[in-house]
C-alpha cells in the first residue's frame, strides 16, 4: 500500500501538488495545473479498498478466456459490476452483440477508459504453473493478458468517481471494452458508428511488463484483414475432371502470385494469410474454397494500396482458374498516435505511483518461468520505463498493429502500459498466460489503477489540458495525415468469427470458471501454490471433481 506522505512528496516533485498533503479537500473549482494531490490521495486509497475486486475481476475473466466476438460471459460479468457502482449500460453497440458502454456523470469533460477483453485462439494455459500445460486442449486462453485491462479500468473508474463525487467535480466517464482486438475487428466500427461522439478525451490501456506510456506514431502497423471465397464447379475428380473448376486452385494461384509479389512491395509491410476452407475430400473438385489475409504497412495510404493489390491477384486468380472470387473486410486498424500533451500528464502520474512492490515470490516465480522455457533472464522492473518519444524511439519498419489506432485519429488518447505480466514472454503465446491470474497481473493492474484515476481527475479540473490535447491534435498528429479507413457503412461487423469453436469449448471451459465466493484466488481453486517452484500442476480443477 501507498504511504500517502510519499505520494504526496512525488506529485509535489512533479509539479502537481496545488495544496500540502494535509490540506483539506479541494473544491471543485477547475484548477489550471491538475487535480490536487489531497484528491490524488483519495483516488490512491480507493484504488487499494478495491484490491480485492480487481483480483476477483483479474481471476475471473482469465477463467472464461473468451475469443473475439463471443465475450458473452465476460460482458455480464463486467457490467453487473459497473451497473452496481451505478453505470448506465448499454449492450449491443455497433452491432455487436458482446459490445457495450457504461457511462457515469454529468457535465464536464467526457473521459473515455477502454481495455480488450478477447482471449486467444488454442491458448489455454494453467496460470501459475512455469510448465505448459493446457487447462482443456485446444481452448482460447490469455495469452495476451487482456483479462486483467478492464478490471483495472473498472478500478480506475470507480476510484474516480468517488473522487468526484465527493468533492462535487463535474464531469462524465464511458468505460467500453475492446472487443475481438486479436481480429483488429471492432474499433473501426465503433468510429464509424459514432460511439465516440462528443467524447474528449480518451485512455486505453494494454498489458505489458513495464509501466510506461508515449506520444506520436508509435511505429504499430495499420492493417487490413479480408477474407477470399472463391467459387467453382464440383466434378469426379478422376472420372472427369475438366468438367470442374477448383475453388482451391483459385486460393493456391492466389498465394503463389502473392508471395512472387513480396518482392516488390516496401520493405515495411508485413502480410500473412492461412486457409480457412480448402476442399471436403480429395476425389470431389472442391466448388468452395476461403483463404484469410493480414495486410499491414506503416500509414493509411500504403496499406490502402496493399488491399487493392490483394484484391487485383485475388480476381486474378480467379481468371486464371475458371472460378470466381467475392472479397469481405473483417477487420481494420488504424496505425497508432498518441496524445502529447496527456500523455505528459498521465506519465506524471505513473511515475508518481511507481512500480509494485515485489515479493520475493514474484521475482522467484518471473525467473523460473523464465528458466523452465529458455527464456532470458530478466527481473521484474522496479522503476517505471522513460516517457516514450519520437525521439526515443527507434525507427520502426514494420510489426504489429492495434486498432486503438482508430480511436487515436478520432478523439485525443493514449495507450497506457501497466506492469501485469513478466519480462522476456512469447506474444500470442502460451507463456503469456502464465502470469495473468497471479500476485504479478493483479498488482500490476493496481498500479495502472491509480495511475489513469489521477489522470482522469486531472483531465476533470483542468481545463487546459483538454484544450491543449485538442490542439495537438489538430494541429501536429492531422498535420500531415487524416483518419482514412477502407471500413464503408456497407461492411458488416465479423460477428460470425469463433462461434462455432466456442459452442464446442465452451461446455467443458465453464468447469474451469473461477467461484470467488469459494476461493480467495483462481491459484486457491486450481490448487496451484504460488510461486509453484518445481510444483507439478493440477491435472482437472477443483471445481470438476
Amino acid at each position: 500500500m501507498a504511504d500517502p506522505r510519499i505520494l504526496a512528496a512525488a506529485l509535489a516533485g512533479a509539479g502537481l501538488c496545488t495544496a500540502p498533503a494535509a490540506a483539506a479537500p479541494q473544491a471543485a473549482a477547475p484548477s489550471p495545473t491538475g487535480a490536487s494531490a489531497a484528491m490524488k490521495q483519495q483516488a490512491v486509497a480507493d484504488v487499494e479498498a478495491h484490491a480485492k475486486l480487481i483480483q476477483q475481476m483479474v481471476d475471473s475473466l482469465f477463467s472464461y478466456a473468451e475469443p473475439g466476438f463471443q465475450e458473452f460471459q465476460t460482458m455480464e460479468y463486467l457490467t453487473g459490476i459497473l451497473k452496481k457502482e451505478g453505470f448506465t449500460i448499454t449492450k449491443g453497440v455497433a452491432g455487436i452483440p458482446t459490445a457495450w458502454t457504461a457511462t457515469w456523470g454529468t457535465g464536464g469533460p467526457l473521459v473515455a477508459l477502454g481495455s480488450d477483453v478477447d482471449g486467444l485462439l488454442g491458448l489455454s494455459q494453467y496460470p501459475g504453473s512455469p510448465t505448459l500445460k493446457p487447462m482443456v486442449v485446444g481452448a482460447p486462453g490469455h495469452g495476451e493478458g487482456h483479462n486483467s485491462g478492464m478490471p483495472m479500468m473498472i478500478a480506475a473508474a470507480i476510484a474516480a468517481k468517488d473522487v468526484m463525487v465527493k468533492n462535487k467535480i463535474p464531469g462524465r466517464m464511458m468505460l467500453w471494452p475492446g472487443v475481438a482486438e486479436e481480429l483488429l475487428a471492432t474499433k473501426a466500427w465503433y468510429v464509424r458508428d459514432g460511439l465516440f461522439e462528443g467524447v474528449d478525451m480518451s485512455i486505453f490501456a494494454h498489458v505489458s511488463s513495464d509501466f510506461s506510456t508515449g506520444w506520436g506514431n508509435s511505429g504499430n502497423n495499420a492493417l487490413v484483414s479480408a477474407e477470399y471465397t472463391f467459387h467453382g464447379k464440383t466434378a469426379h475428380a478422376a472420372g472427369m475432371p475438366w468438367e470442374g473448376r477448383s475453388a482451391v486452385d483459385g486460393v493456391e494461384v492466389m498465394d503463389v502470385a502473392w508471395n512472387i509479389r513480396r518482392e516488390h512491395l516496401p520493405v515495411t509491410q508485413r502480410s500473412h494469410y492461412v486457409i480457412t476452407n480448402g476442399g471436403g475430400q480429395p476425389n470431389i473438385v472442391p466448388d468452395l474454397a476461403t483463404v484469410w489475409y493480414y495486410f499491414r504497412d506503416l500509414d493509411f495510404g500504403s496499406v490502402r494500396d496493399l488491399y487493392k493489390t490483394g484484391n487485383e491477384i485475388a480476381d486474378a486468380a480467379a481468371l486464371a482458374t475458371g472460378t470466381t472470387v467475392e472479397h469481405k473486410l473483417l477487420g481494420y486498424a488504424a496505425p497508432n498516435y498518441g496524445n502529447k500533451p496527456l500523455a505528459e500528464a498521465a506519465y506524471a502520474n505513473i511515475k508518481a505511483v511507481g512500480m509494485p512492490t515485489w515479493s520475493a515470490d514474484d521475482q522467484a516465480f518471473a525467473k523460473t518461468v523464465q528458466e523452465t522455457n529458455k527464456r532470458t533472464i530478466k527481473a521484474l522492473p522496479t522503476v517505471v520505463a522513460d516517457l516514450s518519444t519520437p525521439a526515443n524511439r527507434e525507427r520502426s519498419l514494420g510489426g504489429g498493429s492495434d486498432d486503438i489506432g482508430d480511436i487515436m485519429w478520432t478523439v485525443p488518447t493514449i495507450t497506457v502500459r501497466y506492469p501485469s505480466n513478466i519480462p522476456s514472454m512469447i506474444g500470442h503465446n502460451v507463456l503469456s498466460a502464465i502470469a495473468m491470474a497471479t500476485p504479478i497481473a493483479h498488482k500490476g493492474a493496481v498500479a495502472g489503477a491509480k495511475a489513469v484515476s489521477m489522470t482522469v481527475l486531472d483531465i476533470m479540473t483542468t481545463p487546459q489540458l483538454v484544450a491543449d490535447a485538442k490542439a495537438f491534435q489538430q494541429d501536429v498528429q492531422f498535420k500531415d495525415q487524416k483518419y482514412d479507413p477502407v471500413v464503408t457503412a456497407n461492411d458488416p461487423p465479423a460477428i460470425h468469427l469463433n462461434k462455432e469453436i466456442m459452442e464446442r469449448m465452451r461446455p467443458e471451459m465453464k468447469k474451469f470458471y473461477y467461484n470467488p465466493a469459494k476461493y480467495p484466488t483462481y491459484l486457491d481453486q486450481l490448487g496451484i501454490k504460488y510461486p509453484a517452484v518445481g510444483q507439478p500442476v493440477a491435472a482437472v480443477a477443483p471445481e470438476t471433481k
